[in-house]
């Protein structure tokens, strides 16, 4: 697959989003009834409601970086490939750790600061490794529209945008402006169902004028098209946009390009311990397949296989262990 750039010798994927430290708690369907979570959705609440939760968890909540668009462009630094990320955050020790770690995964970090504390993500792991959000989004919320220049976006093969940026118009419109004025392709994440449902008013307007990439679960492309079966789903999905991408977790995932779609088969058993990343290291993968310009169909494999590894693990930061089994198909 050939992307349609301008400058095929682009390698860069930049990501933009929120800056966000995840705080994973494992806990039952009743303790998720009682704090009022959309299971499997992402509610926003304030730093309060997050520090009263944990003090009713019943064992110590473990803390990694993580955000959507970060997950994703951290995976292609694993991957060996060019990766920048775009947010705001903090100036505390959660921020610390956060461009730390980007640093470490071979990712340029590229943040504007806040005084106000670093956003994160309380995310309650059910037995049935669902994933159930509560969000604090913190000096993220203050990102402004003037700071998304064409500069962030620099020398981007692809700008890969997280859906959670469509509940703040101003601001996604601004990095889709300037991405576009960099000649970049754009991705665009859905997130989650709750966020499409959010968003209804202007998501078919910003897909049909900008994205050319766009990216979603099962539940995600439900709300996008109005359906539930798959093929209908991804063609609907594929409608306005250059390449679309579907995925359907132990079923695998689907890609259509200029009418053709393709079923890319799972990787693994279906056996999970935790989904959190999951869809974000999917899309590391996929993306990371299309700037080298691998096929749909290798670009899928590997995408099916870094959101295999995530859920093997809690968090996600897939082990070196699992990027060496991802790696061995880069040279297939």
């Amino acid at each position: 697959m050939k992307l349609e750039q301008n400058d095929k010798k682009k390698k860069l994927v930049v990501g933009i989003g929120s800056p966000l430290i995840d705080i994973l708690a494992y806990e039952n369907d009743e303790f998720l009834k009682k704090t009022g979570a959309v299971k499997g959705g992402m509610k926003y609440v304030d730093r309060e409601f997050i520090e009263q939760t944990l003090s009713y968890t019943t064992q110590e909540p473990v803390l990694v970086p993580g955000g959507s668009a970060c997950n994703t462009v951290v995976g292609i630094g694993k991957l060996g490939g060019p990766a920048r990320f775009v947010g705001k955050s903090g100036r505390g020790e959660m921020a610390r750790l956060f461009e730390t770690d980007l640093k470490k995964n071979n990712v340029d970090p590229a943040l504007f600061k806040s005084s106000s504390p670093t956003g994160r993500v309380l995310s309650i792991i059910t037995p049935d490794a669902q994933r159930s959000m509560f969000t604090f989004l913190g000096a993220s919320s203050e990102a402004q529209p003037f700071e998304i220049t064409e500069k962030c976006f620099e020398n981007a093969a692809i700008v890969h945008i997280e859906g959670y940026l469509l509940f703040n118009e101003a601001l996604i419109l601004a990095a889709l402006k300037a991405a576009k004025s960099a000649g970049a392709l754009i991705s665009l994440d859905l997130a989650s169902f709750t966020v499409v449902e959010g968003s209804k008013r202007i998501l078919d307007d910003i897909v049909n004028d900008y994205v050319d990439i766009l990216i979603a679960n099962e539940d995600e492309a439900q709300a996008f098209t109005g359906y539930s079966d798959d093929i209908k789903a991804i063609t609907a999905m594929a409608r306005n946009t250059t390449i679309a991408a579907l995925k359907v977790g132990k079923r695998g995932s689907y890609i259509s390009h200029n009418g053709r779609t393709l079923k890319i088969d799972p990787i693994g058993d279906g056996a999970v311990k935790d989904t959190t990343g999951a869809g974000d290291l999917w899309a590391s993968g996929f993306l990371f397949g299309l700037v080298n310009d691998y096929s749909f169909e290798k670009c899928g494999k590997l995408g099916s296989a870094c959101g295999y590894e995530v859920t093997r693990v809690t968090g996600a930061n897939i082990p070196e262990a699992g990027w060496q089994r991802i790696k061995i198909l880069l040279e297939e």
